[in-house]
């Protein structure tokens, strides 16, 4: 290789050489005037050695690898520092990892040419870009000594030698299609597509033909036309008011694109739009999650990782967590151009490889299907299948579409704005994972194990369950049979109890007495280790999917051991996390690690990921004491009067066909309403249709076993293929009743 400098280097050396003239030297070494006259004594001179310029190099090299402009900076010689400024001296080394997407940087040392104050390195550069593989360039670091450190004379040749005067880099990115999302049967659930908006202006609808479009857009969009009706009955008259709808994939839609347009002249919207969509208005959404443009703040680290301007990223769910599979590997063309942005040269050129694909775990229609059981409620609903931690269906209220982030959806700014209201009750936060709530009367279970386990009580062992608990000085609560009595005047207390019982009644003073005599005993962390045992008060490890740990107290006072003991107080826990300890419960006791992907594939087919049940733990119980506790569960559901199990009136007809063991919960909120609760799992024993756990929670919905446990009931009709039963308060499968206030007359 050939060095070149703009010091007469060599020059300077053979000067020394033949005349031994006086040099430029480090300070400390000795110079012509120093030299000794004859006759007088020799003086006695200190000399040191000149600093190693490799050494130096490698400090600066080492430097650039860990992005340490400012250290890079201060290595810059006077003259260099006086041309540059710190700030855009680093803008420069910035804006070449960026442009290059760079992750890294490796070199060599070749060889270095050293005069006592001046010296050069030559240095092989490997430029280990995400877009295009093997960029290597040789690169001069000039050096000279000052203040006896060799210092850098630093020009833009030293980043990438072709950038010497005003040349610039330019990197063209090729991107690859984002891979799709299926269910796992492979069934798409988000991909690219040509699709359609719908909306209604209600002023212009005809009325003679109101009732035929109503029908077709229920038939589209599977809606029940009452719903759509009852979602602009109420607009103003006369004002061009205009309700987004939903969207539909052309291809599903083709043959009957022109019954559709038919009706555009009589208050229905279509436009047309294109791009990454999410089929049925969103499937799992906060699961599955959605795309968003990358914001100007972020821009830079996104395009280091090889992303463009104008690209979206995965926002939330599985689209954030998959980035690394659904955006594919980038390629690049590396050019050289001149201040005004001609291309000089091409350096580099790598294709883009196709993205891979995402198989979750549930079933599309079945998971669609779990969406509208939850309808007219804030909250969630997570099935799991008992053997193995899949998730079979996440449901999370309120609901929000996926396509509304993107911009050319015609309804996107309109959901958006509704989205993003204040009084919106955040309905991006995935309430199966991230929601925080009291459980209720179903962390009984929890209570009756660790009474069991302690060895403080015994499932024969009796209390009388009154409307009254009264063992606390000073404080009486109220059972719920209490609370009742006070709205019909009919219901009586449940009067003396077993343990068992006890569960099967959900009595809250037994629960109080066991919460507060194991305070008593001193055995204060009894009932919260027994929690953390199952699995609450930490997170699930679903990884795939954003959570929380939840708060599982240690009681400081007596009050706090009761209210512990009735999952009340500060207790708060996620769905998933009570989904997973039911399924262990049935499953004979092992806590499976939740998984929402089924497999990850490469555009070849090649598996990347398959779906494994993996054991994270087992139930702190014996076999003795799961069994008492399932028993009881099965009571809760099938228990007849007197003194009937708590949701035995939901489950008749039922049970006789798909066993099943559960609880009901009523939990305490802080305003409003209680929350309503219901969890458990069948036990039909079918290979070929593995059993289920299934928890529900509607927000501020009443009382457990009146909301919570017929919505239970219809998933489990829907995963069985079971007749579906009217909820208590629908005229028709999907249908409230309407208040006889609201009819018309």
């Amino acid at each position: 290789m050939k060095l070149f400098t703009k010091r007469p280097i060599v020059i300077v050396l053979l000067l020394v050489v033949l005349t031994g003239c006086s040099q430029s030297t480090p300070e400390g070494t000795l110079t012509a005037q120093d030299t000794p006259t004859p006759g007088l004594a020799t003086p006695v001179v200190q000399t040191t050695p000149a600093p190693d310029v490799e050494s130096a190099a490698v400090e600066f090299l080492e430097y650039w690898r860990a992005s340490d402009y400012s250290a890079m900076y201060a290595m810059l010689s006077r003259e260099s520092q006086s041309q540059i400024s710190e700030e855009d001296f680093s803008l420069e080394y910035h804006t070449l990892a960026v442009e290059l997407a760079l992750e890294s940087l490796d070199y060599t040392i070749l060889s270095s040419f050293v005069d006592p104050s001046q010296a050069q390195v030559a240095v092989s550069v490997v430029y280990h870009s995400r877009l295009i593989e093997g960029i290597q360039r040789d690169i001069i670091l000039e050096l000279s000594i000052t203040g006896g450190e060799w210092k850098v004379d630093w020009s833009r040749g030293m980043i990438f030698p072709e950038l010497e005067g005003e040349n610039q880099l330019q990197l063209t990115r090729l991107l690859p299609s984002r891979g799709n999302i299926y269910d796992r049967n492979g069934s798409v659930v988000v991909s690219y597509a040509e699709a359609i908006a719908l909306g209604l202006i209600p002023s212009q609808i005809d009325p003679e033909r109101e009732d035929n479009l109503l029908n077709e857009l229920g038939r589209d969009l599977d809606m029940p036309p009452e719903v759509i009706y009852a979602m602009y009955k109420d607009y103003p008259p006369g004002v061009n008011w205009y309700l987004p709808l939903g969207a539909l994939a052309q291809s599903e839609m083709e043959p009957r694109l022109g019954i559709l347009e038919g009706y555009t002249t009589t208050g229905l919207l279509m436009r047309y739009f294109d791009g990454r969509y999410y089929y049925d208005g969103g499937v799992a959404p906060q699961a599955i999650g959605y795309v968003r443009w990358i914001q100007e703040p972020e821009l830079d680290a996104y395009r280091i990782q090889g992303y463009s301007k104008g690209e979206k990223v995965g926002g939330q769910g599985l689209e954030m967590w998959g980035e690394p599979y659904l955006a594919g590997d980038r390629g690049g063309i590396l050019y050289v151009v001149d201040a005004e942005g001609e291309i000089l040269t091409q350096l580099a050129r790598e294709e883009a490889a196709p993205a891979s694909e995402i198989y979750t775990t549930f079933e599309k229609e079945f998971q669609v299907q779990v969406q509208k059981a939850l309808y007219g409620f804030n909250g969630a609903v997570v099935v799991m299948e008992m053997d193995t931690g899949r998730i079979l269906a996440m449901v999370s209220n309120p609901h929000f579409d996926p396509n509304a982030f993107n911009s050319n959806y015609y309804n996107s700014s309109f959901l958006l704005q509704e989205y993003y209201k204040a009084d919106q009750k955040s309905p991006f936060l995935n309430r199966a994972t991230q929601g925080l709530y009291p459980l209720g009367s179903v962390f009984k279970i929890i209570t009756m194990a660790a009474a069991l386990e302690t060895g403080e009580f015994q499932a024969s062992d009796t209390y009388d369950c009154d409307y009254f608990f009264e063992e606390l000085p000073g404080v009486t609560l109220n059972d719920w049979t209490y609370d009742h009595f006070l709205e019909d005047g009919k219901q009586l207390p449940s009067g003396t109890l077993t343990l068992s019982e006890g569960l099967i009644r959900s009595c809250n003073p037994y629960f109080w007495h066991i919460g507060l005599q194991l305070y008593r005993n001193g055995l204060t962390e009894a009932v919260s280790d027994m929690a953390k045992g199952f699995g609450l008060g930490a997170l699930t490890g679903i990884e795939t999917l954003e959570e929380e740990a939840g708060d599982i107290p240690v009681p400081g006072s007596e009050l706090d051991a009761t209210n512990l003991a009735i999952g009340q107080g500060d207790t708060l826990v996620t769905p998933l996390q009570v989904a997973r300890f039911i399924a262990a419960l049935g499953n004979g006791g092992t806590l499976y690690r939740p998984q929402f992907v089924e497999s990850i594939r490469s555009a070849s087919g090649e598996e990347l990921f398959k779906f494994e049940p993996e054991v994270v733990g087992e139930l702190p119980i014996s076999e003795s004491t799961r069994n008492i506790i399932i028993n009881a569960m099965i009571q809760v559901v099938e228990k007849p009067a007197p003194n009937p199990g708590t949701a035995s009136h939901r489950f008749r007809g039922l049970t006789d066909r798909i066993p099943i063991a559960g609880k009901t919960g009523t939990a305490e909120s802080g305003s409003g309403e209680s929350h309503a609760w219901f969890a458990g799992y069948t036990n039909v024993q079918n290979p070929n249709k593995p059993d289920i756990a299934v928890v529900v929670i509607a927000e501020n919905a009443g009382e457990g076993s009146d909301i919570a446990a017929p919505i239970f009931r219809r998933v489990v009709e829907l995963y069985f293929n079971q007749v579906l039963k009217p909820y208590p308060w629908e005229a028709e499968i999907g249908v409230w009743y309407v208040p006889e206030e609201d009819v018309e007359e």
